[in-house]
């Protein structure tokens, strides 16, 4: 055998242990992936569980009208996707809502605390619409799928917009499973939005009664008098303020100054309700004694601050 033909032979045998070594890798890398349990994550927008379902089980889209047992159905959701991926394991839950300058209310600060949950905010206009939420839910599902950290998404919404959120997740690979709320009536869920996720799922009112409470209306003996003066109703707003500023203390109460002269629902509920006690005599239907009463707890906030 001449020279040329040892060359060529050992080049020969150095590819075949290159393409074995090669070979060996792919193999590894197979079954490393083969071990590696898919991944989900469950997005639910807020403000459409909120109004989806209080309009299902209460009657009503008004949040102060009703109480959502937030960690409930965070936790029926969990459970409800355990069983359809059922190979897969949850990254987290993303729950997003709106807040005067994405300062977090009480309820929402309970939210964020829960284990597996990331509360992402956006704004709230000046009626109390939610500005923002779709962008980020858009941002989180496209960086997720582009990283390859969720193969499914479970979508608890409803709104047209997330369609480019849809499609941007869909084009890095991920699938995007839309959840919905029963609607009363109609529908409560857009056409091109139904049209472009990977599939859907209707939860009933049996599955959403247990986290939906009504507050009961408090009706008051001396509802047929005469209701009391503006001054009356300011009054009480001042002292509530000076009374929570004793309780709450100055930090809590400080982080609304920045929303006037607009309060978070919750605490503005909470306003409400108390001033309905103190005065003995409801304040439903009378929107210059509840402006009266908010002017009150300002005036008496921004005077100790």
């Amino acid at each position: 055998m001449n020279d040329a033909k040892i060359a060529q032979a050992d080049r020969l045998a150095e590819l075949d242990t290159r393409l074995e070594r090669t070979n060996e890798l792919l193999q590894r890398m197979l079954a490393e992936v083969a071990k590696t349990p898919s991944t989900h994550a469950i997005f639910v927008d807020a403000g459409y569980v909120y109004a989806a379902a209080g309009l299902l089980v209460a009657g009503t889209e008004d949040r102060r009208s009703f109480d959502l047992d937030a960690e409930g159905l965070i936790e029926a959701f969990i459970d409800k996707a355990r069983t359809i991926f059922a190979d897969s394991r949850l990254l987290r839950v993303y729950w997003y809502d709106g807040a005067r300058r994405r300062i977090h209310t009480p309820e929402q600060q309970s939210i964020a605390e829960l284990p597996d949950v990331k509360v992402r905010l956006g704004n709230l206009n000046a009626n109390n619409q939610q500005k923002g939420v779709d962008s980020l839910i858009r941002s989180d599902l496209e960086s997720l799928a582009r990283h390859r950290a969720i193969s499914d998404a479970a979508l608890v919404g409803g709104d047209e917009d997330l369609v480019s959120a849809v499609e941007a997740a869909q084009g890095y690979g991920a699938r995007v499973h839309l959840w919905g709320i029963e609607a009363a009536d109609g529908r409560n869920q857009a056409e091109p939005l139904l049209w472009e996720v990977d599939s859907q799922r209707t939860f009933d009112l049996e599955f959403c009664r247990p986290y939906v409470t009504r507050r009961p209306v408090t009706t008051y003996e001396n509802e047929g008098e005469p209701p009391p003066s503006r001054d009356e109703v300011r009054f009480v707003g001042a002292q509530i303020a000076a009374s929570w500023l004793a309780e709450r203390g100055r930090d809590t109460m400080a982080e609304l100054l920045p929303g006037h002269p607009y309060l978070p629902g919750p605490v503005d509920q909470d306003l409400l309700i108390e001033a309905e006690r103190i005065l003995s005599r409801s304040l439903r239907g009378h929107a210059v004694l509840r402006r009266a009463l908010r002017d009150g707890f300002w005036q008496h906030l921004q005077s100790r601050f």
